[in-house]
């Protein structure tokens, strides 16, 4: 009877050991396809993940490339070449690029290799420029050296010049004043007339029927010969120019009012000259009389003479 007993209990526990095993099977069945699911999606999230964070880095990159080629557009441009509108542009279509880029959310693999692609031209772009730039740089150090080299040449060739303009002036002057005459012994009387015709020298003005000038040429050999033509002016004691009273212009803007003129032949050696000036129909009165002698606008020498 205890046998039956003990055989009955053991069996009972059996069989709930038997429920809670297949039970536990069951659970831990059930839930491996639910936990196989969800690391199945939680792999592809990570992989996606993964990727967006690959691409923003490679996003990052190109803007920072981007930004350190726009810096040395900057840099180049600031070297004033024949270039620099062309650098300009590029540099305004590396800050077009950057913006774009930079408006771009989460960009696809696509965008990514465009933006990549547009770089690298912009890097070939700026190291084609970079050797224009370059080869302009030596050009102009070039020419820089050869302008200052024509600039000592002229410079030099300048102060020649100058040297032989000063010499020729020089020259010049000492010719002219080698070839002006020198006249001298100026002098000036009055004249009556006898009825024999005979003239002879008076102090009277009642008597005076001319006044008679007179000078000297000292000798001149590098002085031009030919015809040489003086002017002679005769003031009375109100400053009044006796004679033909005619003015000449010259070409220098001045001017003379003379009473008559003397002509003689120079040929190179001492003359003296000499020129009348008649009363006509105005007589000598008292008072004193000066006598200027030009040589065209020049005044070489005066003289004066009293009437009583």
């Amino acid at each position: 009877m205890k046998k039956h007993y003990q055989n009955k209990w053991v069996k009972a526990l059996l069989a709930v050991f038997f429920v809670f095993v297949i039970g536990a099977t069951v659970f831990i069945f059930s839930r491996v396809p639910n936990e196989v699911a969800e690391k199945t999606k939680e792999v592809p999230r990570s992989n996606e993940n993964l990727k967006l964070s690959l691409e923003a880095l490679a996003q990052k990159d190109i803007l920072d490339s981007l930004t350190n080629l726009k810096l040395a557009y900057d840099v180049a441009i600031l070297e004033k070449t024949s270039l620099a509108q062309q650098l300009e542009i590029e540099r305004e279509n590396v800050e077009n690029l950057m913006e774009i880029i930079k408006a771009s959310k989460n960009p696809s693999i696509e965008q990514i290799h465009i933006y990549r692609k547009q770089l690298s031209k912009m890097n070939a772009s700026l190291v084609s420029k970079g050797i224009e730039v370059k080869n302009l740089k030596s050009q102009n150090k070039s020419l820089l050296t050869e302008i200052e080299s024509q600039n000592v040449v002229m410079y030099k060739q300048k102060v020649e010049n100058d040297t032989l303009i000063s010499k020729q002036k020089k020259l010049e002057s000492t010719l002219k004043d080698a070839s002006r005459l020198s006249l001298n012994s100026f002098k000036v009387i009055a004249l009556r007339e006898k009825k024999s015709g005979k003239e002879l020298e008076t102090n009277k003005a009642k008597s005076t029927k001319r006044l008679k000038v007179s000078f000297s040429i000292n000798g001149n050999t590098v002085a031009k010969t030919g015809k040489r033509i003086f002017y002679i002016q005769v003031l009375d004691q109100k400053n009044t120019v006796l004679g033909e009273n005619k003015l000449i212009e010259f070409g220098n803007d001045k001017a003379l009012v003379y009473s008559f003129i003397v002509a003689v032949d120079f040929q190179g050696k001492p003359a003296n000259v000499y020129g009348v000036l008649n009363s006509d129909e105005n007589p000598f009165t008292k008072g004193t009389y000066f006598v200027n002698f030009f040589d065209k606008q020049e005044i070489m020498g005066s003289a004066s003479i009293t009437l009583e």
